[in-house]
C-alpha cells in the first residue's frame, strides 16, 4: 500500500507540473525581469529615450515645444530644438541689437555691426555648423540645396537671411508689417515669398 501511494504521488506531481510553469513560476520567464518581449522592465522602448527639454534661462530663454518665439524683439528657442539650433536662436539674440554694416561680422566675430551674410555667418559659426564666415554668394553652394528642418539659409548674389525653428534673422526688414527699428540684423517673422533666393540648409538640420 505504501507503495501505491508514493507512485501515486509522484504522477500527480508529474502532471501538475506543466500548469505551474505555464501559470508564471519560478524560472517561467514571464516575470518581466529578463529579456525578450515580457513587459514592465522600463526599457527605453523602440525610439530611445525623449529629450530632455532645455529649461530657460534669462540669458538663455526658451519656450515649449519645437517652435521659436520672439517676444519684443528677444527670440526664445524651443525647448524640444538641437542644441545647434538654439546655440543659433541665441546667438542672434546677441547681435540684434548690433546696425548694419557692410562687411561687418566678416573680419572679426565680434564686431561693432553686421551685413546680411555677416549675421547668418555669426549665428552659424555659434552653433557650430561653419568655421569661417561667408558671403551671400558662398552660401549658394553651401550645405545642401533645399529647405531644413530646423535651419534654412536663403540666398543670392546681393542678400542671405536665415530661419531658424519658425522664425527669421534679416537685416531687411521686407516683409516683416511690425519692423523693429535699426537696421542690423533683427529677429522678424518668417518670410513667405522667397522667389529670387536659393533655400540651403546644413545637413541633418
Amino acid at each position: 500500500m505504501r507503495y501505491i501511494l508514493i507512485a501515486s504521488l509522484a504522477l500527480f506531481a508529474l502532471a501538475t507540473a506543466p500548469a505551474a510553469l505555464a501559470s508564471g513560476g519560478p524560472g517561467s520567464g514571464s516575470t518581466g525581469t529578463g529579456t525578450g518581449t515580457t513587459g514592465g522592465t522600463g526599457g527605453a522602448g523602440m525610439g530611445g529615450p525623449a529629450p530632455t527639454p532645455t529649461p530657460s534661462t534669462p540669458s538663455h530663454p526658451t519656450v515649449p515645444g519645437d517652435v521659436a518665439k520672439i517676444v519684443n524683439g528677444l527670440a526664445y528657442a524651443p525647448s524640444d530644438a538641437p542644441v545647434q539650433v538654439q546655440k543659433a536662436i541665441w546667438a542672434g539674440d546677441a547681435i540684434r541689437h548690433k546696425p548694419y554694416v557692410y562687411g561687418g561680422g566678416h573680419g572679426s566675430w565680434k564686431d561693432s555691426g553686421y551685413d546680411c551674410s555677416g549675421s547668418v555667418s555669426y549665428v552659424l559659426h555659434a552653433a557650430g555648423l561653419i568655421k569661417t564666415s561667408m558671403d551671400s554668394s558662398d552660401f549658394e553652394t553651401w550645405g545642401v540645396s533645399g529647405v531644413g528642418q530646423w535651419i534654412t539659409v536663403y540666398t543670392n548674389a546681393g542678400h542671405a537671411f536665415v530661419q531658424i525653428a519658425g522664425i527669421r534673422l534679416d537685416t531687411s526688414a521686407e516683409q516683416d508689417p511690425g519692423a523693429p527699428t535699426g537696421s542690423g540684423p533683427r529677429w522678424r517673422p518668417l518670410m513667405k515669398r522667397t522667389g529670387g533666393f536659393r533655400p540651403r540648409h546644413p545637413a541633418n538640420f
